[in-house]
């Protein structure tokens, strides 16, 4: 069983993000092997097992997360995320995450996750006054969005050893929910991943190093346009469209 760190509050963080960032659905088994292949080229992340709990925001009729699955040029997509379940008052992130011609571009910002919600319901203004905030404000007012979903999952992450900024997180048990989203209700949710499967996500920030295309290519490995938010959405139509 994992053992979740429950982070209230990261040391150094980062709020400005570039890079690629592919998917990949493992098996057990190929995971294993992974990690087996990978071991010498890889340590453990700063937080290296977390819980990480995210509520995704969209339009009354999922306008963002309907023109993402058709894989635009340009997409968007806000979220409110924490690691470990945080109190009322304790540490979450804002974050507007763009996608252009496959290079991901995430601006965060550090908040309560009660001033989050007051902050993008429009009942409150932004915690303070920065480049980021006024980039969400943008996007608030070119949106309507309210909270639709919240996502959780325990991770596990790594790096590389001679480029801490090539990054793999596995994700397991990825849970969902669209009722009580509260970052401090906790992280329960029904199953989003079939039995034994793990999401792998690769955070590139420039090209990809040898010994990991020469992996991915003997494990037969291809990316996958895999989206957490996206596959609770066509549950939910499916379940909906079944009733």
């Amino acid at each position: 069983m994992l053992e979740i760190n429950h982070v209230s509050e990261k040391k150094e963080t980062a709020f400005t993000f570039k890079r690629y960032e592919k998917k990949y659905l493992l098996s057990k088994e190929i995971y294993d092997r992974f990690m087996l292949a990978a071991g010498e080229y890889i340590v453990p992340d700063d937080y290296h097992i977390s819980l990480v709990n995210s509520i995704y925001y969209d339009t009354d009729d999922y306008y963002l997360i309907r023109n993402s699955l058709e894989r635009p040029v340009y997409k968007e997509k806000l979220r409110v995320r924490s690691y470990g379940i945080p109190e009322k008052d304790g540490v979450s992130f804002v974050e507007l995450k763009k996608k252009y011609e496959g290079i991901v571009y995430k601006r965060r910002v550090q908040t309560t996750p009660v001033s989050a919600e007051l902050w993008l319901s429009g009942k409150a203004p932004a915690p303070y006054n920065t480049q980021i905030t006024r980039e969400i404000d943008w996007f608030l007012r070119m949106n309507s969005v309210s909270p639709k979903v919240m996502v959780s999952c325990d991770r596990v992450s790594w790096k590389g050893r001679d480029d801490p900024e090539l990054r793999f997180t596995f994700d397991h048990k990825i849970r969902t929910r669209d009722t009580d989203l509260h970052l401090y209700s906790g992280s329960y949710g029904n199953d989003l991943l079939p039995e034994g499967k793990i999401l792998m996500e690769i955070k590139i920030p420039n090209a990809a190093p040898i010994w990991l295309a020469h992996l991915l290519s003997n494990e037969s490995l291809f990316p996958s346009s895999y989206s957490k938010y996206g596959t609770f959405y066509k549950n939910k139509l499916w379940s909906e469209f079944n009733a």
